[in-house]
């Protein structure tokens, strides 16, 4: 999760929440649009209305690309658990992380990068067409042609006009979130390979290889001639080029590798024996209170012992996930009624089960 808040782990004090309809602060909802709910930006009655809308929680902002990430909210991580990524970091091996949603698995990985300074987390989502060859690299041999095509028709070109200029392979050559992960770079990068057993049931195996030797090729530079053999190719960073030399791809320092995994499927043998385990625990009821004061500030814990019951009962029938908590602690804090019919049940719904 990440935030952009005034203080580590807060959310800024402009449009922080609401006081009882009141909308003086900048991003609230405005006086006209305001009220006793002027919480309820839509009425479902057909009426349009101009609405300010408030600021959004610390987790769900958003920012441009850039080489640094913004700074995430304080990541709460037990003594122990954090110990077990430091035997990845110093092994030098990648950190499978299992846990129940909602613990953290994937900030763990920003987490990490933000105390570390290691700049922006390279992301591989998997689904279950995701391969190996597509984080490594992708070549783009039809761009190719067709600029060649392009360029053969405007050989002649007319008075006045300048003949385009050649592109080199390079430009035609994008690394993955693992290939840019695996480029030389002077600090390791992180790279978060989210819910790896969502993945083809080989894909666990065909990353053994890469892992072990931190390297891979790339074919359509293997084959170029001597003279070509320094080839710079575009990368998962936008706008940034690396040099490849003889088409081979190697690491200076192995990347902070972070996999997550919902523990759907269990993975093979030869591929757990490479990776450092950690599994992330949920959190109970003062640790919970810690990562709402991280993210919503102090004043967001008065008087929230009812809520935190309600969500610890339901959590033990049917399974909830900590940013479920997080979202009602918000609404309530803006002023929202979670009495209001079906909300808090919208809010806290069951993970489990049928819906």
């Amino acid at each position: 999760m990440t935030g952009n808040g005034s203080e580590p782990g807060e959310v800024s004090e402009p449009g922080a929440a609401f006081e009882d309809g009141a909308a003086s602060e900048p991003g609230e909802v405005s006086a006209e649009a305001s009220g006793a709910d002027g919480w309820r930006l839509f009425h479902g009655d057909g009426q349009q209305r101009r609405v300010d809308f408030p600021e959004a929680p610390s987790w769900r902002r958003f920012t441009p690309l850039a080489d640094a990430e913004p700074e995430p909210p304080r990541y709460l991580i037990g003594p122990a658990e954090a110990d077990v990524v430091n035997a990845a970091l110093l092994l030098r091996r990648p950190l499978l992380v299992t846990g129940a949603p909602g613990t953290g698995k994937s900030s763990l990985a920003h987490a990490i990068a933000h105390e570390l300074d290691l700049g922006r987390v390279l992301h591989w989502p998997i689904n279950s067409r995701s391969s190996l060859q597509e984080s490594l690299y992708r070549y783009d041999a039809v761009g190719r042609l067709r600029e060649a095509n392009l360029r053969r028709e405007g050989e002649q070109p007319r008075d006045g006009e300048q003949q385009a200029t050649e592109l080199g392979i390079g430009s035609y050559v994008r690394l993955g979130p693992l290939g840019t992960a695996l480029a030389p770079h002077a600090r390791p990068r992180v790279l978060l390979v989210d819910e790896l057993d969502k993945g083809d049931v080989d894909l666990p195996n065909d990353l053994l290889t890469v892992f072990e030797e931190g390297r891979f090729e790339i074919p359509e530079l293997v084959r170029l001639p001597e003279a070509e053999s320094l080839v710079d190719v575009l990368t998962d960073d936008p706008g940034k080029q690396v040099t490849v030399e003889r088409g081979r791809v190697c690491c200076t320092e192995f990347p902070v590798v972070v996999i997550t995994s919902n523990a759907e499927r269990q993975f093979p043998p030869a591929f757990l024996r490479r990776c450092v385990r950690l599994d992330l625990p949920e959190p109970g009821d003062e640790g919970l209170r810690d990562i709402v004061e991280a993210h919503l500030g102090a004043a967001a814990l008065r008087d929230i012992d009812g809520l935190m019951q309600i969500f610890l009962d339901r959590r033990e029938e049917g399974g909830l996930a900590t940013d479920q908590l997080l979202n009602a602690v918000f609404l309530r804090k803006a002023g929202v009624d979670l009495d209001a019919d079906g909300l808090l049940e919208a809010v806290l719904h069951k993970l489990t089960g049928k819906v």
